[in-house]
């Protein structure tokens, strides 16, 4: 094959140059074109302001105006002055749409020439933006602490067990709402760190579980799956029932392996969870509405105590707006000044052989919380203070309870004087416990208002009381403060006699359900001896809730319980009729 002529030779790169499907332009160091191939017309034509194509740097000023620059400062004789620049395309204005990406070379080829080297990444472009917006819509849809599917996912994955018809594998579905009983007083005492870690051991457990289950070949051709739909909220869809009971089994595992303490660091701590259960025959509305119902059923197992699961069923739904109601009800109480404090006289019982009217009246006071309500009239304790509870509500409450009654008492040893009541008595809610920095709280108030801290107790509850580590520090910290504390309804817990000695308390109160048979029941006569028995060895004073008749206050003498409440003495009283009943003749 003879060689090509140098005519040749310059015809053939001319020819590849204006055939080649990318664009190439050459111009003098000042951006005037010398040289330019369709392709790098049909590319800059499009951007050019006034459609000539005579200055690289003019036609590109718009979308480029730093590229002169860049070339003046490019010192080296030759060279890549930018490699890769993506510049953007507006349309020609003619209606035709330019490209609207371009990928720009410039090199410096010796002391006087510029090469450019253009090219279409419209696709090249796309196609990453589609597989960005893949990646970010996975990870909108993945929660990345327990690497669980979220909220979409289980309502989508619900949805389609809702469409499938009779017969179809996975038509007798059902739904766990789980919700972490303890994860707020975590995160409170240990941090959220600790808390996420109890999240991540939690999930991993979850996954376990319904694994574990998988393997004993449950499946059959439908499916399971868990989410993480909210901070410590979690859902599983079983879409494999046999038989709607075998939900009932599935809940059982998952109580039990998430009931176990999660090692953080050198603590063993206990998050158990509180489970609302639906299953299809239950099912109306969308997934939202099904999600929504199996949530009612979820708090209602934790108003039970937590630590179980429970079927919904559709009287919840009434309940549960009831509730909403008096939430919302209850929010504007404590803005508007609604809620008062009411003091039920504590007695010192003397001995056996004495009488209602020979009883210490100025032993102590409890205080509890009224609520006079705009049209319904004074609202008892037990329809708000569960709400409160669970609303959040129940810190603000306490709180305001503690201050209003503490600034009373004060104002009753100014007007009173010896016989004004020794002890006032306030309950303590677990919500009051987490708060940080509360025992300071407790220690200012009673400093800003000159009471004495051992005129104070504070109550808990059995279940309190045997809390945590991280619980009982706080209760230590407050009998730190020269405050007693009350184990308030003991024989309605978990605790025991024998355990008695390991609560941080001063003062065991005997529950109204011994009391009140303690005339008629020999059971509960031993049941009150015992404690009292105890509760002396171990220093502690005892306190008879619920007396209301002679003969049960007679029992109580006799077993030499200190002191007494119950309507047989006093019902609850606003603070001026206690003063009265102070001072009425007996």
């Amino acid at each position: 094959m003879p060689a090509q002529t140098p005519t040749e030779a310059y015809e053939a790169l001319i020819q590849f140059l204006y055939q080649a499907p990318i664009g190439l332009a050459q111009t003098s160091l000042d951006g005037s074109i010398e040289m330019a191939n369709p392709m790098s017309a049909q590319l800059l034509m499009p951007v050019s302001p006034d459609g000539s194509l005579d200055n690289l740097f003019d036609v590109l000023a718009d979308v480029a105006p730093h590229l002169r620059g860049m070339v003046e400062a490019f010192a080296p004789s030759s060279g890549v002055v930018c490699e890769s620049m993506r510049i953007p395309l507006q349309p020609d204005g003619r209606g035709q749409a330019a490209p609207q990406m371009l990928s720009f070379n410039l090199l410096k080829m010796g002391p006087h020439r510029l090469m450019a080297v253009l090219s279409d990444v419209t696709r090249e472009v796309q196609r990453e933006q589609q597989g960005l917006a893949r990646r970010l819509s996975a990870a909108a849809r993945m929660d990345n602490l327990t690497r669980m599917p979220k909220r979409e996912v289980a309502l989508e994955r619900l949805q389609r067990a809702m469409e499938r018809e009779p017969g179809e594998p996975g038509y007798a579905f059902g739904i766990l709402f789980l919700n972490c009983d303890r994860l707020t007083q975590i995160n409170n005492a240990q941090g959220h760190a600790a808390g996420d870690e109890v999240l991540s051991m939690l999930a991993d457990r979850l996954r376990a579980t319904l694994r574990s289950r998988s393997r004993l070949g449950q499946p059959h051709g439908g499916e399971q799956m868990a989410a993480r739909i909210g901070g410590d909220e979690f859902v599983v869809v079983l879409d494999d029932l046999d038989h709607p009971d075998d939900i009932h089994v599935v809940a059982q595992r998952l109580l039990d392996a998430l009931a176990k303490p999660y090692g953080i660091g050198s603590q063993q701590l206990h998050c158990s969870v509180s489970i609302g259960i639906v299953l299809r025959a239950q099912t109306s509305g969308d997934a939202n509405a099904v999600l929504q119902s199996a949530s009612i059923a979820m708090v209602e197992a934790k108003r039970a105590g937590g630590g179980r699961y429970v079927v919904f069923e559709p009287a919840m739904h009434s309940r549960a707006a009831q509730r909403s109601g008096i939430e919302a009800e209850l929010r504007v109480a404590l803005v508007e000044g609604q809620l008062f404090v009411v003091y039920q006289p504590v007695v010192g019982l003397m001995g056996p052989d004495r009488t209602d009217d020979s009883v210490d009246r100025s032993a102590g006071v409890e205080a509890l919380v009224r609520w006079q309500h705009p049209t319904r009239g004074v609202v008892p304790p037990f329809e708000f203070i569960g709400v409160a509870e669970e609303c959040g509500l129940i810190c603000a409450l306490g709180d305001f309870v503690l201050a209003t009654a503490c600034r009373q008492f004060v104002q009753w040893q100014a007007l009173l004087g010896a016989r004004a009541p020794r002890l006032l008595a306030v309950n303590l809610s677990r919500a009051q416990l987490a708060q940080p920095d509360w025992v300071d709280y407790v220690a200012e108030l009673l400093h800003s208002i000159g009471m004495n801290p051992a005129q104070l107790q504070l109550e808990v509850t059995e279940s309190l009381a045997a809390q945590d580590e991280t619980v009982q520090t706080c209760l230590h910290a407050l009998k730190a403060l020269g405050l007693t504390l009350a184990l308030d309804d003991f024989g309605t817990g978990y605790s025991s006699l024998a355990s008695l000695h390991q609560l941080p308390v001063d003062i065991v109160k005997i529950d109204r359900s011994f009391v009140c048979k303690a005339d008629t029941s020999h059971h509960h006569r031993v049941l009150i001896e015992a404690t009292v028995r105890v509760a002396h060895s171990l220093g502690m004073g005892t306190v008879a809730e619920g007396i209301e008749t002679e003969a049960q206050a007679a029992v109580v003498r006799a077993l030499q319980c200190e002191k007494g409440q119950g309507y047989l003495f006093s019902r609850p009283l606003v603070a001026d009729d206690l003063v009265r009943w102070i001072n009425a003749p007996h």
